[in-house]
């Protein structure tokens, strides 16, 4: 392949996408309805036309066929007369006019025949265009939609990667933690305050044995028995101290 045929493809490639996008279907749809309705005047016109020229010639059919009945009158009466020479002049004029008729005849069964034939095809065309106007109004529709929709799906696309879009789930990130923190302070803050109860509730309980403690060494059950010597009672008294004292840290350890 040479370099120009190269170089010409190259050209009409880009010359055809050019004219390809900028190409507006409804435009084009419209232009093409015009180019029909164009198509349609001038189909009418040659019906039309056609229909006059038919006319003309059946009049001169009708003429020449009047004429070259008269002419054989005309014969007839001059052959009884007599006139032969008349006679024969008459079938000569006759003889034209009946050749002229039938040239004329053959013309004009070919004229309805395509005058048949146009108004088949004018019809088609009608049919066409009536056809043609119902899918341009369809096809216009179907364009419209599909140009809302391309529109929606940029402005949704657009939204998706805006900087606002990206700034409210920021804020809302931030809301949510603003939350969790709060949740958690509050959680904190409840339970310095059930520790704070809890260390009332067992220093009260420690308060309680303490003080059941001293009653029970200031005042001994009648039923216990003195102790025989001095000796004997302090060691009692300090097993008694020793086994209450362990009592009391049983106690604390399970509080």
């Amino acid at each position: 392949m040479g370099i120009f045929d190269r170089i010409s493809r190259v050209i009409r490639a880009n010359v055809n996408d050019m004219i390809d996008k900028a190409e507006d279907p409804e435009k084009v749809l419209e232009q093409s309805i015009r180019e029909m309705g164009d198509d349609l005047v001038k189909m009418r016109q040659a019906v039309a036309q056609a229909i006059a020229s038919q006319k003309r010639t059946e009049q001169q059919y009708q003429k020449n066929l009047s004429e070259a009945n008269t002419w054989q009158q005309r014969a007839q009466l001059a052959l009884s007369k007599g006139e032969e020479g008349l006679a024969r002049e008459a079938l000569v004029r006759k003889k034209t006019h009946a050749e002229t008729a039938a040239t004329l005849k053959a013309q004009l069964d070919s004229q309805v025949q395509q005058i048949d034939a146009l108004r088949r095809n004018l019809t088609a065309l009608e049919s066409k265009i009536s056809e043609a106007k119902t899918k341009k109004d369809m096809l216009k529709a179907r364009i419209s939609a599909a140009k809302a929709n391309k529109q929606l799906q940029s402005t949704i696309s657009n939204i998706n990667s805006s900087s606002a879009m990206s700034a409210f789930e920021r804020m809302e990130e931030r809301v949510m933690l603003e939350e969790a923190e709060a949740s958690a302070v509050g959680e904190l803050a409840g339970m310095g305050e059930d520790s704070k109860w809890a260390s009332l509730e067992g220093g009260t309980a420690v308060d309680d044995e303490l003080e059941a403690l001293r009653l029970q060494l200031s005042n001994p059950e009648p039923n216990t028995p003195l102790p025989p010597s001095n000796s004997d009672n302090n060691v009692v008294d300090g097993q008694i101290v020793d086994d209450e004292l362990e009592k009391l840290r049983e106690q604390l350890r399970k509080s």
